[in-house]
């Protein structure tokens, strides 16, 4: 499965809401369907029973976490619920590294890669509500597109897009 192939399976109550223009949120979602495959792997070595279920919960919160936040009212409130996504991302990929005996190198660099950019992303959107919110209260609330500042290269970028390795 691919990204491009998982968002055709995606219901359209789900990409018919503005949130799906989000890009840091759509791919937390394609990561955290990727790792209830992964957690499945990890469930069946009694040595990473307990990550399988960190894991899980880590890559589900992202997304949660952006979805509230994007929700949310003030400026300030959005910034606190795009740094727990941010922290949930961190927390996920330590967990994918912890999990690396069991997944494989290969299903490792992708979901390194994949929360990487997450994290990326999350980090041009924290500042944005808390900036705006310190200076001016009545400012209006604008979000740049998320894709602009990630760093990574479009050859990194576009290793999403190809088949994600299954473990």
């Amino acid at each position: 499965m691919n990204f491009d192939q998982w968002e055709t399976t995606v219901p359209k109550q789900i990409t018919g809401d503005s949130l799906w223009k989000v890009t840091a949120y759509r791919y937390a979602l394609f990561l955290s369907d990727l790792s209830w495959y992964d957690a499945t792997k990890l469930i069946q070595d009694k040595r990473t029973l307990d990550l399988s279920n960190q894991l899980y919960r880590a890559t589900g919160f992202i997304g949660a976490n952006i979805a509230e936040g994007y929700s949310g009212g003030t400026g300030k409130d959005r910034a606190r619920f795009y740094e727990y996504g941010l922290g949930s991302a961190k927390e996920c990929r330590d967990w994918y590294y912890k999990g690396r005996h069991v997944l494989g190198e290969t299903v490792l660099e992708h979901r390194l890669g994949l929360v990487t950019e997450i994290i990326q992303l999350l980090l041009t959107m924290v500042p944005q509500p808390r900036d705006e919110a310190i200076r001016e209260e009545a400012t209006e609330y604008r979000v740049e597109s998320a894709d602009a500042g990630t760093g990574l290269k479009p050859s990194e970028i576009s290793l999403f897009h190809g088949n994600a390795p299954m473990p």
